[in-house]
């Protein structure tokens, strides 16, 4: 079979299959193989990097750019993805993606020979990495309003922000294993009290430090958090683990021997 053919095959399988999925526009299943190839990329441009458009990219694309750090400096997620991402954060996917980094950090861990002296350090960032905000995300288009900080912060102080339960899970596997957990956090110093509340109260009972950020400590979350990390290892810590859905938890040195990137295609934070 041709090329030529055998995508007219696959248009044709598509006519006969549920409509499961539209990119842009909706499939309708009157049309011919002809008509549907030429719509298969069809799809709908949404704002790229830095607000500028991305031609020719489906919801499902726009997230695997901002997962992997290609689409950066983004405010807001593209409207017409509202439903996508509402569907991911909701749905059994957000919670499987978030499970096989979390078991692929376990195992990790697991294979992991650790010294004697209690300085082997596990970094967890908090806000949708071991804390869920997804509930008040929920109420606000997941993304698509411009961040808010007094609404945002009024629900943060609520103090009810549920556990990601993969991560849980993997909190009390290092536990159990020996390692420091150290929650590293750009959440102001002023909210050290609910957080702490929060933590415990969602599951995470103890750790080693709890490092937010202080007066004064102005610029980047990677600038934050590279030098609160640096401080770490130059007290004599091995940060054996760095887990978070910003990029910007895991880049900048010292990273930790290895890192773990959770889903979150709802926010983006340099």
């Amino acid at each position: 079979m041709d090329v030529k053919a055998a995508l007219l095959s696959l248009a044709a399988m598509f006519m006969t299959a549920p409509a499961a999925w539209t990119p842009a526009g909706t499939l309708h299943h009157h049309q011919n193989p002809r008509e549907l190839l030429s719509s298969i990329h069809l799809l709908r441009p949404l704002s790229g990097s830095g607000g500028r458009p991305a031609g020719g990219v489906t919801c499902a694309s726009w997230q695997f750019g901002v997962e992997t750090h290609n689409v950066r400096e983004w405010t807001t997620v593209p409207r017409s993805c509202e439903s996508y991402v509402g569907n991911y954060m909701l749905g059994d996917r957000y919670r499987q993606d978030s499970a096989v980094v979390a078991a692929e950090a376990a195992a990790y861990a697991e294979g992991l020979q650790l010294g004697n002296d209690g300085k082997d350090a596990w970094v967890f960032d908090i806000d949708e990495t071991s804390l869920s905000i997804l509930p008040y995300y929920a109420r606000h288009g997941f993304g698509v309003e411009p961040y808010n900080a007094t609404s945002s912060n009024e629900w943060v102080d609520l103090g009810i922000a549920p556990a990601l339960p993969e991560s849980l899970k993997l909190y009390r596997k290092l536990l159990s294993l020996g390692f420091k957990v150290v929650f590293l956090t750009g959440r102001p110093e002023e909210r050290r009290n609910i957080t702490v509340v929060n933590l415990k109260r969602a599951g995470f009972k103890k750790w080693e430090k709890l490092l937010l950020r202080g007066e004064g400590m102005d610029g980047t979350a990677v600038a934050f958090k590279s030098s609160e990390r640096a401080k770490l290892v130059e007290t004599g810590f091995r940060i054996v683990g760095n887990i978070g859905d910003q990029w910007s938890d895991i880049l900048g040195s010292p990273e930790g021997a290895r890192t773990f990137k959770l889903p979150d295609p709802m926010y983006y934070i340099s």
